[in-house]
């Protein structure tokens, strides 16, 4: 029944109850507006209490009425099929009430005001609601300021939201929107920043103790209507135009809008002083304000380099942005966030690969030139401007000022660092580094050192020694020197690749690094850190001679007394450990201590990254050193405890579920010992109704199937999971392969107990693949369906018949050549072989019943003669697509075929003799190879083990395909009499040589 006027109050106080504090009151009424959500009017009903003059003051009620009708738009604006959505009238009526209530003062209602149409448009924009943009633009001359801030709002929620459709269509669509709003955008943007530049004029030029912040209202809309000009322009020149770098075309909106947003903030810049203290409001603007514009600028460099990269645009730009990073005003240095964004703006110039000189690029003939060519010709002009711009002694300065002033502490880093080294450590190399100042001048010296590194490495290590002798290692006061030896050797540990052939390791280690670490005093932990991550960044060139010492020092890191320190050697450990010429030999000594510093570390730690770090390491470690069953104990009772205490952490436990495969993989046999906490934690992670199954799922399952490989016999608690996988894989295929691999697990060392117990999981687990995934998951499955049949040949088939009908089908389709379906089809029909081998019977009970010719008949196959012999054909076609081992199963089914009673039999007789005699002649698989290698049996994992002998004692491989074609010619002769004498008179002598030869006869 839908909703109408009458029902507002109802609305109204449903709404206000459902922000109550009392749960009695708040659940029945979410759960009526639940109810209602879908019923005709609600929008509408919703609509009204947002609007209501007299509810003004209501601001809490209006916001949640808000996001249920958000919430009903992203759900019911479309039709479903379920459900036939909001009536096109009741959506007629929204749109225009939504557009008649621009005006909004409230400005958080105005915000998801702005919000809903966005989201109206992304559906309705532009068939159904053609005229949005029209109207909001016919509104804006005679808007006061706050309409027209409020329209702007709505235009850049809007363009935001389009600009996120990806089709070719509503790409277009966007280009159409940014031809219409660009000149008029761009000259509103223009004016209000005259206005505001005036305002401010007199602002500063006031002194006035009277002068009220509530005087420059209509100022201050102007601002944010400026702002929101600014971001819509941002949008139109972003995404109404296709990249540069694409269609080699000048975008000309770049070369007109970049100069002047350029000239924008260096305008802007000399308020950040003067209204700090008197215009707090005006100066978080200017903040915001020039913030802003160096990030458009970046966007639409990053968007249209080529266009960007004209003399006009990039040097000036460039230029601004070095010299306020090398010669910074007094008090631009405390505006960390515009410097920032200046060294990003730095930064993103480059590394931009659209402005490497390039080698490539050929005239295709005489009047046309490829857009390689085009490029090629861009790059090189720009290269020329940058080469211009970055004479050898200005990367030079810059170089020295991003160490010498950036890299270095500050006073506030060291009291942060004091008050809580955890966290300092985790914002110094964990935060991105657009955020914070000094990761952001790392970042852009690491891109200068790249592009310039035969310049910068001498410099660099000129620094490093300047800073070396300037502070010995004695050192234990703060000093400059020794603030500078900090900065200086983590521009060292940074590029270390390029270092290396001007700066010998062994002897910066030997001469200072591990001195250093011999000094105890508290200060020199600054040092400690650092040389903690030089310990990591240069791991490829530590030498064998160096290892042992290295590993110490990083253990004697690990249990320094500064957690910032010793989360640095966490994290390095990592590096050495995992690299490919970690040496075991030289760190089993220190692993008893390495063991014990991690349980401490991560007792101690409170942040949750710190935690994720230290289980790294030790998941690390477990699948990297052999020595992990002297541990075991305590390492049990580590990971039960994390378990414990992670509750709600899903990527803290999915570090421990790695941790724990690592450490299941390292026990090896050994692992049932700690099933005892390890199976809840299984149990828990593969139940796909618990409560972060979505989280840890992946994980989870990894761990099962490696919890398989390793168990030397199946035990009770883990043959009862089984049915979670039936479970997981009904849901969706996104963990096939592992699922493949814990089935075949199951199988192999579940034996006939787990078949028994789950035959009907089984039988719908692969009725649930077969036909439901693609070839690729069909190429996964299959040999896991030939093992099954292979370990119980008499059980198996009549279990999952219905599986087996699907393998009819496919072998029985065309492939239409594409190699996927073909093998998917030569792997069918080996499965299918080996029933007629191992289970004749239901073979013939198969291909004979009703339900398998009516399934053919839906499929659109076309059987001429029975199935049997249309499988022969299958056979004989594919025999050159498949393994040694299946090319016998399909030459003993041919010999099979040859016993049959069938006239056509002898049609097909010279086929069938030819595959045979080829197997014979190919050779099969070596089993006296596979039975020698017995003594080796048990340094195998039992599944590998069971694996083996399931092969050896496959009735395929011990079968002798010479005895069977053999006697089945024999039966086939006595069958079919003088027919049979004639077909073997029409095979080939050559062939029939062939044959004699094969079958050893005189």
């Amino acid at each position: 029944m839908a909703l109408s006027v009458s029902d507002l109050s109802a609305i109204y106080s449903l709404l206000a109850n459902s922000m109550s504090q009392d749960e009695s009151n708040r659940k029945p009424a979410e759960s009526a507006l639940a109810q209602s959500e879908s019923r005709p009017g609600f929008c509408s009903c919703l609509m009204e209490v947002i609007t209501a003059k007299d509810l003004a003051s209501q601001v809490d009620i209006r916001l949640m009425a808000s996001v249920y009708f958000k919430n009903s738009i992203n759900r019911y604006w479309r039709k479903r099929r379920d459900f036939s959505g909001i009536s096109n009238e009741e959506k007629q009526h929204l749109k225009q009430k939504l557009l008649s209530h621009l005006r909004e003062e409230n400005y958080q209602i105005a915000q998801m005001l702005a919000v809903l149409i966005s989201k109206i448009a992304r559906f309705d924009y532009p068939r159904e609601w053609p005229e949005l943009f029209s109207f909001l633009a016919q509104q804006l001359p005679s808007a006061d300021v706050l309409t027209s801030h409020r329209i702007f709002m709505i235009l850049f929620r809007t363009l935001k939201e389009l600009s996120t459709k990806r089709l070719t269509a509503d790409q277009r669509n966007f280009a159409e929107i940014s031809s219409h709003l660009y000149k008029y955008c761009w000259h509103i943007w223009q004016s209000d920043l005259q206005t505001i530049s005036h305002g401010f004029s007199i602002i500063t030029q006031s002194y006035n103790s009277n002068d009220k912040e509530e005087r420059h209202d209509d100022l201050y809309l102007t601002c944010e209507r400026w702002l929101f000009c600014l971001k819509i322009i941002c949008q139109l020149v972003i995404s109404g135009f296709q990249s540069d770098a694409k269609c080699i075309q000048e975008i000309r909106p770049v070369k007109e809008v970049s100069p002047v947003l350029l000239n924008a903030a260096q305008s802007f810049l000399p308020y950040y002083t003067s209204l700090q203290n008197r215009h707090p409001k005006f100066w978080e603007f200017i903040k915001r304000a020039c913030t802003k514009l160096m990030k458009v600028l970046v966007a639409i460099q990053q968007r249209h380099p080529y266009s960007f990269g004209d003399i006009c645009v990039l040097q000036p730009v460039l230029n601004f942005c070095l010299n306020k990073i090398t010669d910074p005003e007094p008090d631009i240095l405390s505006f960390e966030q515009f410097l920032i964004k200046c060294m990003v703006m730095a930064k993103s110039v480059f590394e931009c690969k659209e402005y490497k000189p390039s080698v490539t690029g050929r005239v295709m003939d005489e009047n046309g030139v490829t857009l390689e060519q085009m490029k090629k010709n861009i790059s090189n002009a720009v290269a020329g401007v940058l080469t211009r711009l970055l004479p050898n002694e200005r990367i030079v300065l810059l170089c020295n000022v991003l160490i010498r002033r950036y890299f270095v502490l500050t006073t506030s880093d060291l009291e942060e660092w004091y008050e809580n080294p955890e966290v300092f450590h985790h914002e110094q190399d964990m935060v991105q580094w657009t955020e914070k100042l000094r990761p952001c001048a790392e970042a852009l010296y690491i891109v200068l050192f790249e592009n310039h590194s035969q310049l910068l490495a001498p410099i660099v290590v000129s620094i490093l020694q300047e800073a070396m002798n300037g502070c010995p290692t004695s050192t234990t006061e703060i000093t400059p020197g020794l603030l500078l030896k900090d900065a200086a050797y983590g521009a060292a540990a940074y590029v270390y690749y390029d270092l290396s052939n001007y700066l010998s390791f062994r002897d910066w280690f030997n001469g200072a690094l591990s001195l250093e670490l011999s000094n105890d005093h508290p200060n020199m932990r600054i040092i400690h850190r650092k040389v903690a991550l030089i310990l990591g960044q240069w791991v490829s060139e530590i030498k064998d001679d160096t290892k042992r010492a290295v590993y110490c020092a990083l253990i004697r890191l690990l249990q320094d007394k500064d957690l910032s320190v010793r989360l640095a050697a966490c994290r390095s450990l990592c590096l050495h450990v995992e690299d490919a010429n970690f040496s075991e030999r030289d760190f089993s000594d220190l692993l008893p201590v390495c063991w014990d510093s991690c349980f401490k570390l991560v007792k101690e730690v409170q942040e949750f990254d710190s935690k994720v770090q230290v289980l790294n390491l030790i998941s690390v470690l477990l699948g990297h050193v052999n020595e992990v069953i002297p541990y075991a104990s305590n390492l049990m009772q580590f990971f039960q405890m994390v378990w414990e205490e992670s509750s709600g952490e899903s990527l803290l436990r999915i570090q421990l579920l790695i941790a724990l495969r690592n450490f299941v993989i390292a026990l090896g046999y050994q692992s049932p010992s700690c099933y005892s906490m390890l199976l809840p934690i299984l149990q828990k992670g593969i139940d796909i109704n618990g409560p972060d199954e979505l989280n840890l799922l992946e994980d989870s399952m990894l761990l099962w199937e490696a919890t398989l490989s390793h168990v030397p016999a199946m035990v009770p608690q883990l043959l009862a999971y089984f049915p979670c996988l039936l479970e997981i894989l009904e849901r969706n295929f996104d963990h096939l392969q592992v699922a493949v691999d814990i089935i075949e697990d199951y199988i192999i060392l579940g034996g006939r107990e787990f078949l028994s117990m789950h035959s009907s999981s089984v039988a719908k687990l692969l009725d649930l693949i077969v036909g439901n995934v693609n070839d690729r998951g069909l190429l996964s499955i299959l040999p896991i369906i030939d093992i099954l049949i292979l370990c119980f040949p008499m059980e198996v088939p009549p279990l999952i018949s219905s599986t087996l009908q699907k393998l009819v089908v496919i072998c029985l389709s065309g492939d239409d050549g594409d190699p996927f379906k073909t093998a998917v089809k030569a792997s069918s029909a080996a499965i299918i072989a080996r029933i007629l081998v191992m289970n004749t019977n239901y073979l013939a009970q198969l291909t004979s019943e009703p339900s398998l010719s009516s399934v053919l008949q839906q499929t659109g196959v076309a059987i001429e003669d029975n199935i049997l012999l249309s499988l022969v054909d299958v056979w004989l076609d594919k025999v050159d697509n498949v393994s040694l081992p299946h090319k016998k199963a399909f030459g003993l089914a041919l010999s099979i075929i040859l016993t049959l009673r069938l006239p056509q039999v002898l049609d097909k007789l010279d086929q069938i003799l030819s595959v045979c005699t080829s197997v014979i002649l190919g050779g099969t698989d070596d089993l006296t190879e596979e039975e020698s290698r017995s003594h080796d049996e048990d340094l195998l994992p039992s599944k590998e083990l069971r694996r083996r002998q399931i092969k050896v004692s496959d009735p395929i491989n011990r079968l002798s395909l010479e005895n069977s074609v053999r006697d089945n010619l024999q039966t086939c002769a006595a069958l079919h009499g003088e027919s049979f004498n004639s077909a073997i008179a029409k095979i080939h002598p050559a062939a029939f040589a062939q044959l004699k030869q094969a079958l050893k006869m005189p």
